[in-house]
């Protein structure tokens, strides 16, 4: 009989063409799929082309919703994942127990992976190293609204402790934010991040 262990190293099979090509080494970094704007729909292309990926458990909360036989519970898990080098996911998951959410939770937060350029775009350092967002840039999940400003380096991340992990994780290291609206929802306050940080590269393509 397997074990578990030997059933999660199972050997990944593509259901995608860009599954495919990254297993066969066709694709060899997120850039190129970026530049064919193709969507990401197996977590394991991540695993492939980013293997230093953290993950970093955010919120395990219980929720409830009503069915046709009563209330149901469920565990919802909100993760992040990212090398600290640009690349950043945040990602959501609903399981029955704890553990199958979080997992559920990486593979959406993967699958969402974005690539956040770094630079020196501070008018008061011109230091030349990635240290800091190009430009400045804001984001919203519900009624949770964040800011997010260059800084000069030696700043620091000037933020509330979620949208900070999400910035560590993203690979910033000196920024100013400012937020407005439910700062406390931890699940809303990660996806305002992380729509702030995509908002960046939806600029520059404009």
């Amino acid at each position: 009989m397997r074990s578990e262990k030997d059933f999660e190293k199972r050997e990944w099979v593509p259901k995608t063409d860009l599954g495919r090509k990254v297993k066969s080494g066709e694709i060899t970094s997120l850039e190129q799929v970026y530049e064919k704007g193709v969507k990401i729909l197996e977590p394991e292309i991540i695993d492939t082309l980013l293997p230093e990926l953290h993950e970093e458990v955010l919120e395990v909360t219980s929720t409830q919703r009503m069915t046709a036989y009563g209330r149901k519970q469920q565990m919802r898990a909100t993760v992040i994942v990212g090398d600290s080098k640009g690349f950043v996911g945040v990602g959501v998951g609903k399981a029955a127990d704890s553990r199958d959410a979080i997992s559920e939770a990486i593979k959406s937060a993967k699958r969402v992976i974005i690539h956040v350029q770094l630079g020196c775009s501070s008018w008061e350092c011109n230091c030349g190293t990635p240290h800091t967002i190009l430009r400045e840039t804001k984001g919203q999940n519900s009624s949770t609204e964040i800011t997010i400003k260059p800084a000069p380096r030696g700043v620091g991340i000037v933020a509330n402790a979620t949208a900070k992990k999400v910035l560590e994780l993203a690979g910033v290291k000196d920024v100013w934010t400012f937020t407005k609206g439910r700062t406390r929802n931890i699940l809303n306050m990660a996806l305002a991040t992380a729509d702030a940080l995509e908002l960046i590269n939806k600029l520059k393509r404009k």
